[in-house]
C-alpha cells in the first residue's frame, strides 16, 4: 500500500510540476480532458487516486516505524 501511495504522490508531483513549468498536463493528455474545460471521468478518477495517495503519505510521515530506528 506504501508503494502504491508513493508511486500516486510522485505521479502527481511531477504532473504538477509540468503544468508550473510548462502549462502542460499529463493525465488529461494521457486520459482525456483539458485544464480549461471538464475533465474526462477517468482523469478525475487519477487525480482523486493521486489525492487520496497524497492522504495517506501524510500518515505515513507520523508512522513511528521500528524498521527506520533500526538502521
Amino acid at each position: 500500500m506504501r508503494r502504491t501511495a508513493l508511486t500516486l504522490v510522485i505521479i502527481g508531483a511531477l504532473n504538477w510540476l509540468l503544468v508550473g513549468l510548462f502549462q502542460w498536463d499529463l493525465v488529461a493528455a494521457l486520459f482525456g480532458g483539458d485544464a480549461h474545460r471538464v475533465s474526462s471521468g477517468i482523469s478525475r478518477i487519477v487525480y482523486t487516486l493521486v489525492g487520496l495517495a497524497g492522504l495517506y503519505c501524510i500518515a505515513l510521515l507520523f508512522r513511528d516505524d521500528d524498521r527506520a530506528r533500526a538502521r
